[in-house]
C-alpha cells in the first residue's frame, strides 16, 4: 500500500506539501497542488484519516444541526453546505433538534464529542445555548443561535421587497402571516414587512393591514387562510404575504378549496424560494433566500481564523411568478 512517503517522492515535493494538499490548504500554489494530486491518483494513495485525527484532534466533518430536516429549505441548505464542505475535503454530519432547545444543546454536545472542524447550526428558537465553552469553531445560521456569529439573509428587506411588489400591484387590502414569534426570523420578517407598509402608508394612500400568527408550516398557512377567506366581514384582503413558502402553500391550498382564483381573487407570496414554489400552480412569488452563498460563507467563518463580524446579513431576491401577477 503506498504511503504519504511515496506520494512525495512520485511529486518530487516534501512530506509536508503533500500533507498539506491532502488537507485542501490554500497555501499550497496550483502547479505543485496539480503534481500532488497527480502522483496520489497514479498510485492509488488513501490518506488514512484516523491516524489525521489524532495528528489533529480533529476530523474532517462539520457538524450540522437544524430544527427539521423535513422542512424543505433546510433540506436545501444542508444539501449546499454539503456540496462546500466536500469541496473542501469535509463531509458533513446531520443532526435534527425538532426544534427543542434541550435536544439542540443534546445533539450539539454529542457532535462536540467527535471533535469535527467545526459546527454550524440553526437553531430552534431564541432560547438555545450550549452551557459550556469549547474551542471548536461554531457558527449560527438564518437563525441566531447564543451569541455564536451568524450568517443570515436580510429577512427584513426580503419583506419589505414583498410589500413593494403587492403595493406596486395596486394592494391596499393585505393580510400577513407571521412566522412563530419565539424566532428571531420570524419577529424580523414581520417587523420589515409591517415597517415598510407603514412607510408606503405615510407616504401614499392608506392601506389596510391584519397580522396574523402562524408556525412557518403549511397547516398553518391553511388554516389561518381558510380563516381569512371565510371571514364576514369586509373589505376582503386582496393579497395574502406570508413569512414562508410552506405557509403560502397551505394559503395556496385552501384558496383552491374555496374556489378562490390565485392572483385574480387573491394573490399570494412567500419566503425562502423552496424548489416545491417553482412547481405548484400557479408558480408561487417569493424571496429567494441565497443558500448556496450562506453555506459558503457559513464555512469560512470556520475554516478562516480571519476577525469576520459577529452578523453577516446577506440579502434575498424576490422572484416574481403567477401567484401575483397574471399572463398577459
Amino acid at each position: 500500500m503506498p504511503t504519504v512517503r511515496d506520494v512525495a517522492k512520485r511529486a518530487g515535493v516534501s512530506v509536508g506539501t503533500v500533507s498539506r494538499v491532502i488537507s485542501n490548504n490554500a497555501a499550497v500554489k496550483q502547479p505543485l497542488k496539480e503534481r500532488v494530486l497527480e502522483a496520489v491518483a497514479e498510485l492509488g494513495y488513501k490518506p488514512n484519516l484516523a491516524a489525521r485525527a489524532l495528528r489533529t484532534n480533529r476530523i474532517d466533518v462539520i457538524g450540522l444541526v437544524v430544527p427539521d430536516i423535513t422542512n424543505p429549505f433546510f433540506a436545501q441548505l444542508a444539501k449546499s453546505i454539503e456540496t462546500e464542505a466536500a469541496k473542501r475535503g469535509h463531509s458533513v454530519m446531520l443532526a435534527n433538534s425538532h426544534d427543542n432547545a434541550e435536544t439542540e444543546r443534546q445533539q450539539i454536545s454529542t457532535l462536540l464529542d467527535r471533535t469535527p472542524r467545526g459546527i454550524i447550526i440553526v437553531a430552534a428558537n431564541d432560547s438555545g445555548e450550549l452551557g459550556f465553552e469549547t474551542t471548536i469553531p461554531i457558527v449560527s445560521l438564518d437563525r441566531r443561535f447564543e451569541n455564536y456569529p451568524l450568517v443570515t439573509t436580510n429577512h427584513s428587506d426580503g419583506s419589505a421587497q414583498i410589500a413593494n411588489h403587492l403595493y406596486e400591484l395596486g394592494h391596499r387590502e393585505i393580510a400577513y402571516i407571521a412566522g412563530p414569534q419565539n424566532t428571531e426570523v420570524g419577529r424580523t420578517r414581520k417587523s420589515g414587512f409591517v415597517s415598510q407598509i407603514e412607510k408606503l402608508c405615510a407616504s401614499s394612500s392608506r392601506i389596510n393591514l391584519k397580522i396574523y400568527e402562524g408556525q412557518f408550516d403549511y397547516n398553518s398557512g391553511e388554516v389561518i387562510a381558510r380563516k381569512i377567506l371565510t371571514q364576514e366581514s369586509c373589505p376582503r384582503p386582496t393579497a395574502i404575504a406570508t413569512a414562508s413558502d410552506q405557509q403560502a402553500i397551505g394559503v395556496l391550498r385552501a384558496a383552491r378549496d374555496l374556489n378562490f382564483n390565485v392572483p385574480k381573487d387573491v394573490a399570494v407570496t412567500g419566503f425562502d424560494d423552496i424548489a416545491l414554489a417553482s412547481l405548484i400552480t400557479p408558480r408561487l412569488t417569493t424571496i429567494r433566500q441565497p443558500t448556496e452563498i450562506l453555506a459558503t460563507t457559513a464555512l469560512q467563518y470556520i475554516f478562516n481564523d480571519e476577525v469576520k463580524p459577529l452578523q453577516l446579513n446577506i440579502n434575498g431576491k424576490i422572484i416574481v411568478r403567477g401567484s401575483t401577477l397574471t399572463k398577459k
